[in-house]
């Protein structure tokens, strides 16, 4: 069976979506700016002990001490598989293509 998404189509996926935007406005997680930093609920152990790395589009809870990607936080947050956190992203960043834009 062949790869259902390319290497390429995950980069762009898990790096032309920023995070925090994701976060905030798509999941719906609990967000705030706190010493000029951007914090969120971390879905995991629901502290606020988060940080987002713009320069990497990464978050990271400093509690749990866990790692997220786009995927890795859509996987979490609507608690679905890879494929279909993937389909997901793919519907944010190509609205039109998907049938949900304008």
């Amino acid at each position: 069976m062949g790869k259902l998404f390319s290497s390429k189509e995950l980069y762009k996926l898990r790096n032309s979506i920023p995070i925090h935007v994701l976060i905030e406005t798509q999941l719906g997680i609990p967000a705030k700016i706190s010493e000029g930093v951007f914090r969120f609920l971390c879905p995991l152990c629901n502290e606020f002990q988060t940080a987002v790395n713009p320069r990497t589009n990464l978050s990271r809870c400093f509690r749990c001490e866990k790692n997220f990607n786009t995927i890795d936080m859509v996987m979490i947050c609507r608690n679905t598989d890879f494929v279909s956190s993937v389909k997901y992203l793919q519907t944010i960043l190509n609205p039109r293509e998907s049938g949900h834009g304008t």
